[in-house]
């Protein structure tokens, strides 16, 4: 199929490259020129001139345009931008993670257009390429159906679902980061446990991966423990400080407005306030795991 691409950051210029291994025509638009000569290179066609990218998009039958920028008024302002260059019948994919409340809200702008919306929770981080991303989509059926070529070569094996109404995609990915903090905190407790007991002078490397072959609470994310404590076991250059990107925060909100008791993702969310305080290994082994699977920064000593 015929895809546009905007965005060649640390997500949006391996899904181009992994579309174009799948032989997609691939078309995108970056302000990098490093990173568009690395989509050329693999057979992409690539603009650093948004006009002229929209009106080699609007050639195809169906324009399709996946956009890959960080959430929040950059993303809104770029999909109305798009809405008000693209002809009808042309289909927008936000693959961020923006709040699905925006979502909702500029889906309802596009469609006074007869463009449609597809909001796509994207889950694999810089493993996607490789593995498969998980995809989480909402707004038309019919758009996805149109779309579902190219979300079956971008994903794992059965990593990719329709959810429903324009949305829902981002509302369950959402949903997803939330559990994630619970998870990575629970490994990183865990692990300043393991340090503590200085009588044992236990190896968290080999602990990461004994408990990765078999054992209950092995997962991609232990994996990534695994390898992150074979490189540096005392996290030594890393600070401990932990950022979050947002979607923790919306869900502990929402959780408040559904009445749903939410201990675990909302305790996870404060000890990340924590960390801009108080140092501990806990919030190094946090602020690394975040690294090693989306590529987030980290604040070095």
């Amino acid at each position: 199929m015929k895809i546009g691409i905007i965005g060649l950051g640390k997500m949006g210029g391996k899904i181009a490259l992994r579309l174009l291994k799948y032989n997609h025509e691939v078309l995108v638009y970056g302000h990098h020129q490093d990173k568009i000569d690395l989509i050329t290179e693999h057979g992409g066609i690539g603009f650093n001139d948004m006009n002229k990218f929209v009106e080699k998009i609007n050639t195809h039958e169906t324009p399709i345009v996946w956009v890959m920028i960080p959430s929040g008024d950059i993303t809104n302002n770029v999909l109305i931008d798009l809405g008000n260059k693209l002809k009808k019948g042309s289909i927008i994919i936000d693959g961020g993670n923006s709040n699905y409340k925006d979502t909702i809200h500029t889906a309802s702008l596009l469609k006074q257009k007869s463009i449609s919306l597809l909001d796509i929770g994207t889950s694999g981080g810089l493993w996607g390429f490789e593995n498969g991303y998980c995809l989480m989509a909402g707004g038309s059926k019919e758009s996805f159906d149109i779309v579902n070529p190219i979300l079956k070569d971008l994903s794992a094996k059965d990593g990719y679902e329709y959810m429903g109404e324009n949305g829902s995609g981002h509302f369950v990915k959402m949903i997803h980061n939330g559990i994630e903090y619970g998870m990575m905190q629970a490994y990183a407790e865990g692990f300043e446990i393991l340090k503590s007991k200085e009588e044992f002078n236990i190896n968290l490397d080999k602990v990461a991966n004994v408990w990765q072959h078999g054992s209950i609470i092995e997962s991609f994310l232990l994996n990534l423990t695994k390898d992150m404590f074979k490189e540096d076991p005392e996290l030594s250059g890393v600070k401990g400080w932990v950022e979050d990107s947002g979607e923790g925060r919306w869900t502990v909100l929402e959780a408040l407005e559904n009445n749903v008791s939410a201990p675990v993702i909302t305790l996870s969310l404060m000890q990340r306030f924590r960390s801009r305080k108080e140092e501990t290994f806990t919030d190094k082994v946090l602020a690394s795991l975040r690294n090693e699977f989306g590529g987030h920064n980290i604040k070095k000593k």
